[in-house]
């Protein structure tokens, strides 16, 4: 293995960096197809509505389980030889879930599904360790570009393949894709042996201390946490808002959708800036844009052209708010310890997506209670909450690091 101080004067190529990045944004996919295809697949299935509705639930709780049990498995196995193992996984799940004829099957192979899928969370840390210090932001940002393209393009393609050929389609074609993924990365992926210092029940124990004595981690995973689940109740309530509010048709909907794609855009800007040192004036810019971008939505509703203008380049801009952030904070934290960066991955992750659900039940919730009126408001409160909270960031703390026997988990 590579001492961290030669990988520091490393550099990674380009074509490894495309690789893991598409890689990130193949799997990362695999947690949202069936978002927008809860319709026929309950039909398909007999699932009553309200089970319908935990679907994504179900496959975002198996992501939580990866981020929190096997993520930090890269600190103590081989990375290459873990990621093809849970990819593996992945692969049998979709495939089950393909050819699943009744609930609990499908269910279950919806939560190994999120669980497989959290190699995307090996793979970043992994291209964080293979570039140097001074391309860390820029790589980072480059491969996370692809994991949010991978997010975003996953609603309108599902869409589109299940009008072609149904539900099951978009199953047994992810399981095709990942399964070259999967014998490619199995023989080009560099090998990466960390030296671990503790067993992996004492390693799993670890992550409440680095939680609670990492101070850079907390307040980026809060913030994080905040925008994420502006984002997500965006996009839980803004398809029922168009179709309620401006007749759109599920194909209206979908070319909606794709405009979020060019949101992805931020992330490897921020990650070319936040190598620059400009990390906590990103921040505040990304908190404050996405507190514009649902303030303003909120503030002039109507059912206008000009209306729904506004609502494309709110998507745009909330999107560029939260995949910017994220590579600014995936590089804070990634900058902590070598030795501590899958779990630090994991924790800052399932923090994330914790938001995010949150942000999913209080969008589905409000929309019901008090229509986009109220989940408008929602969504202006959530980022608002972070940026007081960033307020209160001092400057000494941009160079708060954990505790180096918490790192080691000696």
């Amino acid at each position: 293995m590579r001492s961290e101080q030669s990988n520091q004067e490393s550099r990674i190529s380009s074509w490894m960096m495309f690789l893991l990045a598409a890689a990130c944004g193949l799997i990362a996919a695999n947690l949202y197809y069936a978002q927008t295809l809860v319709g026929p697949i309950r039909d398909a299935i007999d699932l009553s509505s309200t089970v319908a509705g935990f679907i994504v639930t179900v496959t975002q709780i198996g992501y939580v389980i990866g981020l929190l049990l096997i993520v930090p498995l890269s600190d103590v196995i081989e990375n290459r030889r873990l990621s093809v193992f849970m990819l593996i996984l992945a692969v049998v799940a979709l495939l089950t879930a393909a050819f699943a004829t009744n609930a609990p099957l499908f269910l279950i192979a919806s939560l190994f599904i999120g669980i497989g899928s959290v190699v995307a969370q090996i793979l970043v840390p992994l291209a964080a360790y293979l570039s140097s210090e001074g391309q860390r932001g820029l790589v980072v940002g480059n491969v996370m570009s692809g994991l949010l393209l991978g997010i975003m393009f996953a609603r309108p393609l599902a869409s589109f393949v299940t009008s072609l050929w149904g539900w099951r389609a978009i199953f047994v074609l992810s399981a095709i894709m990942i399964s070259l993924l999967t014998t490619l990365l199995a023989y080009v992926l560099p090998e990466r042996k960390p030296s671990p210092t503790v067993r992996y029940g004492k390693l799993i124990l670890s992550l409440g201390a680095l939680l609670r004595q990492t101070p850079v981690l907390r307040r980026r995973a809060l913030y994080q946490a905040c925008l994420f689940g502006a984002f997500s109740l965006f996009w839980t309530v803004v398809p029922l808002h168009l179709a309620d509010h401006f007749g759109m048709s599920q194909k209206g909907i979908a070319w909606f959708a794709l405009i979020g794609v060019g949101g992805a855009i931020a992330a490897p800007i921020a990650g070319r800036l936040a190598d620059r040192g400009w990390s906590k004036a990103l921040t505040g810019a990304a908190l404050i844009v996405a507190v514009l971008s649902f303030m303003l939505i909120h503030l002039f509703q109507s059912h206008s052209i000009p209306a729904l203008i506004l609502l494309l380049v709110s998507a745009f801009t909330l999107d560029m708010a939260v995949s910017g952030n994220l590579v600014i904070g995936q590089r804070s934290i990634y900058s902590l310890g070598s030795e501590a960066r899958g779990r630090l991955n994991g924790i800052f992750m399932s923090v994330f997506f914790t938001g995010g659900a949150i942000g999913s039940s209080l969008g589905g919730w409000s929309y019901n209670q008090g229509g986009w009126k109220l989940a408008s408001l929602i969504g202006t409160i959530l980022p608002l909450l972070a940026l007081v909270y960033f307020f209160t960031e001092k400057h000494t703390e941009k160079s708060n690091q954990a505790r180096n026997e918490i790192f080691t988990g000696s």
